[in-house]
Order: C-alpha cells, then sequence, then structure tokens
C-alpha cells in the first residue's frame, strides 16, 4: 500500500494492485474515503464528516499533480 503522503494524520494511498482510472484512498481513525483524481470527485466515504472531506478535497486539489506522478511512476505509465 504505497503512501502517497500524510497530512494531518490523512493518509493518502492507493493499493499496489490498484487499477486506473487515477485515483486515491485517504484513511484516518477507521475512515475511508476514495477519490479519483482527474477530476476530482469522490466515489466513497465510508466515516468522514463534512469538514474532513472538505480539508480532503482541499489537499486533493493542492497535490493534484503530486498524485498524478506518483501513480503514473508506481505503475510505470510515463
Amino acid at each position: 500500500m504505497p503512501t502517497i503522503f500524510i497530512f494531518f494524520g490523512y493518509r493518502f494511498m492507493f493499493y499496489s494492485n490498484d487499477h486506473e482510472p487515477i485515483h486515491v484512498h485517504i484513511l484516518k481513525d477507521g475512515c475511508e474515503a476514495k477519490y479519483n483524481v482527474c477530476p476530482i470527485m469522490q466515489v466513497y466515504n465510508h466515516g468522514f464528516k463534512k469538514h474532513d472531506i472538505t480539508l480532503i478535497e482541499s489537499l486533493l486539489e493542492e497535490n493534484e499533480e503530486i498524485i498524478k506522478n506518483r501513480w503514473k511512476t508506481f505503475f510505470d505509465k510515463e
């Protein structure tokens, strides 16, 4: 489970056997959300509150290029 980064305790990661489209899983305190990256769109949310989602979406927007680059490097899609 490659971790892309951890901000404020939110772990942004993908699974080593993940599939396209480029997406990221966010984990914290037993909660999990999944977001597609291009465009940023929530796939599911299990337990995060609205204020968590607002912060998560802001972090995704600010770090979209990093996420895409890490995905492409890990899955050798360059």
